[in-house]
């Protein structure tokens, strides 16, 4: 019984955890700020030379982009769109990519207003940080 009284308690604690993320937490420029690979080794980026503009143009269906900054603050694209498909599917949230070439699929470990962290299916996991441009005075 006490298995079961926990098992439950898991279950409406990820429900919980589920429903507060809020998506429309993904929309506007993401920069990487650190890499996990499965061996647990890291790399982190102090610099980056493209940034990820992720969009969602619905309430399940987005796009995500490749774009560089520029130094006059605007950005030059890479004409690259990679279109994904939001999914909840158990305790996750799931971001699934598909492009003419490959198809895959993230899961989202954490979202707000500052950070994105996600998984993929190689157990690699992405420390995104909002992208803030480099102001020159």
């Amino acid at each position: 019984m006490k298995k079961i009284a926990s098992l439950l308690l898991l279950i409406v604690f990820f429900n919980c955890k589920e429903n507060n993320v809020d998506l429309m937490q993904l929309n506007g420029y993401w920069e990487i700020e650190e890499v996990q690979l499965p061996d647990g080794s890291q790399r982190d980026y102090t610099y980056n030379n493209t940034i990820d503009y992720i969009e969602l143009t619905d309430s399940v269906n987005g796009i995500r982009e490749k774009l560089k900054p520029k130094i006059d603050g605007d950005f030059e694209g890479s004409n690259l769109k990679e279109s994904f498909e939001v999914r909840k599917e158990n305790d996750s949230l799931n971001l699934y990519y598909k492009t003419p070439y490959s198809q895959w699929k993230e899961t989202i470990l954490m979202l707000n207003e500052e950070h994105l962290k996600v998984i993929n299916q190689n157990q690699i996991i992405y420390t995104y940080k909002h992208y803030q441009p480099l102001i020159l005075d």
